[in-house]
């Protein structure tokens, strides 16, 4: 199989790269150059962006099975590539997200819910606007030949935005831990090889169409996730479970600086309660939830436990001085309550 990965050298990209290579595959891979690519592919350098930004994929005589793209912003540059590869790749498999539905879709929604309004030409759009105009421009080029993994909150080794590399470091630290409850909080995420292994099984396979690529709601819990944590760091730490009305009213927030957790409602709804059962069906194999932190803690420490976040991504994780006080505050509190509960 001959594959063109646009990408490829960073966290989903990098994950679809080495599985490929993994697979025999004759890989190519098409990116601006800030990321070295693991050895065993060609690679062709581009700014997406530029003016004449894609002449290194047109100077390329030949043809691939297939492309990977996980490009994440300004739908035109799908548009681009598309317009030059549409005619010299068979297949097209765009990495997008369940952003592309509207909002606010319900518990178990699935590939059938309504979309965002979006073009495939626009230069600047909001996240879910930018995934589905690509996903526009891809099945302009391609209609049938086109995959679309609509991916929800992706995990594992080389995640470039911090989430679970934040809560790995935070337990690892020791001391009290906030912990936002409730315990069983159900979770969803997919590992971004799972996601890699999906797209590329797909692409083997003519898979075309439009799949929510990732584990079922309720794969795991806040519980479950933030013990793991503790376990495969050894940590010594104490999880302070905490109600989320606690949380919110400190004005501690869920995603940012409580990185992957969302309160009960709506939100969490949307986030954690996709419905999957098109993509199982079609072989989508979630890992077990130990399997992603454990490698994912492996390849933090393998870095010196530094993570080289995406430009784009926003500060994630709560900050330690904010912690302590907010801790300390709930330590006075619950002291408070017990002086003044009579005692008989």
């Amino acid at each position: 199989m001959r594959l063109l990965i646009l990408g490829g050298t960073e966290f989903v990209g990098r994950a679809v790269t080495d599985d490929a290579l993994a697979r025999g595959w004759e890989v190519t891979v098409f990116h601006r150059g800030t990321h070295r690519p693991p050895e065993g592919v060609r690679e062709l350098r581009g700014d997406r962006l530029a003016p004449g930004g894609l002449a290194a994929l047109e100077a390329v005589d030949g043809r691939w099975d297939a492309v990977v793209d996980t490009w994440s912003a300004a739908p035109v540059a799908v548009r681009d590539a598309v317009q030059v590869l549409a005619k010299r790749a068979d297949r097209y498999a765009y990495v997008s997200s369940g952003s592309v539905y509207t909002y606010p879709n319900p518990l178990g929604s699935d590939e059938s819910w309504p979309l965002v309004d979006a073009s495939p030409d626009a230069a600047v759009a909001p996240y879910p606007e930018a995934k589905r105009g690509a996903e526009l421009a891809v099945l302009d080029g391609f209609g049938e030949r086109a995959l679309l993994a609509r991916a929800g909150l992706i995990l594992g080794p080389r995640e470039n935005v911090g989430r679970l590399t934040w809560w790995l470091d935070r337990i690892a630290r020791g001391g009290t831990v906030l912990a936002p409850g409730p315990r069983d909080l159900p979770l969803q995420y997919v590992d971004a090889r799972d996601l890699a292994a999906f797209v590329l099984d797909g692409l083997a396979a003519g898979l075309g169409g439009a799949y929510n690529v990732i584990a079922p709601p309720g794969f795991t819990t806040m519980g479950e996730l933030l013990e793991t944590c503790r376990r495969v760091t050894g940590s010594d730490a104490q999880l302070r479970w905490t109600d989320p009305e606690t949380i919110l009213a400190a004005g501690i927030e869920g995603w940012t600086e409580l990185p992957i957790w969302i309160e009960p409602g709506q939100d969490h709804a949307t986030m954690h309660g996709t419905g999957v059962e098109k993509a199982l069906a079609a072989g989508l194999r979630p890992r077990p939830v130990a399997e992603t932190v454990a490698d994912t803690w492996a390849w933090l420490q393998s870095v010196g436990g530094s993570v080289t976040k995406r430009p784009d991504s926003s500060a994630v994780g709560l900050d330690p001085a904010r912690e302590a006080t907010f801790l300390a505050k709930l330590d006075g509190d619950a002291a408070s309550a017990s002086v003044r509960t009579p005692k008989v």
